[in-house]
């Protein structure tokens, strides 16, 4: 069970990137075009390919670092399937930062969290024959039911549709990345998908309304906005190789349900550091129903991943 410590270990990473998202798209002085910064995650996801250099230092690939070694001439299925996963990945971006630029974290993650899970579930038995073991189903819904929780609020009419969409997009993302690596290996695929995300971010640039909008909004950021925008992607490439690392390991429908366990963690940083934190990305309020509310969810969340490894 060693993928399930890989994909907790990736949704701590993940957290952190949430609170620095919102702020990102929050900041009218930052990247709040939605479309734009889904532009950006994508290309310099695709740059992640780096770490095939370091399979260069020895003892690393004996750690499951991927090496150049392990990448093969592509087929035709190996291609679509890396642009199939970098559109997915894109659409869900996009509705997500407009999600996130209207509405808190708190209320707009654990939806998304759980329409992901639950299609995850559903997807992966229809398209890859994934079956789930009882113990797994039974973890799964209560790790969805427990991220569905933490929605203090629901997000108005508009802001549904974008969970929705993005939800159900990330959950066709993770499962083109399943059947990658069911197609190839996970060295090969991981590379190949890299590729996919650089080429398919670049081909926006082609269609001149989507050339301008990238271009302006561009100019107009600080250099202070491109240094948190690398960060945070440097973050969350570091997420998204544990956590597609776990996937390739283990059940996708498992890896997408410990999302929530994201949201463990936002709260607890919420709570220890929520006075620190700017107004855009927490509120600062502690009434002891939120409290309360807070240490149910977490509890149900945690009830779900323990099930997984009995």
């Amino acid at each position: 069970m060693s993928w399930l410590l890989l994909a907790t270990f990736g949704q701590l990473i993940n957290a952190v990137v949430a609170f620095l998202d919102k702020y990102i798209v929050t900041d009218e002085k930052a990247l709040p075009k939605p479309f734009v910064y889904a532009f950006y995650s994508c290309l310099l996801t695709g740059f992640w390919g780096v770490i095939y250099f370091l399979a260069y230092i020895p003892g690393l690939v004996d750690l499951g670092f991927p090496s150049f070694d392990n990448v093969l001439r592509p087929t035709i299925q190996v291609v679509g399937i890396s642009f199939l996963a970098a559109y997915t990945f894109f659409m869900a971006l996009v509705s997500m930062y407009e999600a996130l630029k209207r509405a808190e974290a708190v209320n707009v993650m654990p939806v998304i969290g759980a329409v992901s899970a639950l299609s995850t579930f559903g997807l992966s038995y229809l398209l890859l024959n994934i079956p789930l073991s009882t113990t797994h189903i039974w973890g799964v819904v209560v790790l969805a039911l427990g991220t569905l929780l933490v929605a203090q609020t629901i997000p108005h009419r508009g802001i549904i549709l974008n969970l929705l969409h993005s939800g159900l997009f990330f959950a066709l993302h993770f499962i083109s990345m399943k059947g990658l690596f069911l197609e190839t290996s996970f060295d090969d695929g991981f590379f190949w998908s890299r590729v996919g995300f650089v080429l398919f971010a670049l081909s926006l640039l082609m269609v001149p309304a989507y050339f301008d909008r990238v271009t302006e909004q561009t100019k107009r950021t600080t250099r202070k906005t491109g240094v948190i925008v690398i960060m945070t992607k440097v973050l969350a490439g570091v997420a998204a190789f544990l956590v597609l690392k776990a996937t390739d390991a283990g059940n996708v429908a498992v890896v997408q349900a410990l999302d929530g366990l994201k949201f463990v963690f936002i709260l607890l940083a919420t709570v220890a550091f929520g006075s620190l934190l700017p107004d855009s990305i927490a509120r600062h309020e502690a009434r002891p129903k939120e409290i309360f509310r807070h240490v149910l969810y977490v509890a149900v969340i945690t009830v779900g991943y323990f099930i997984l490894f009995l």
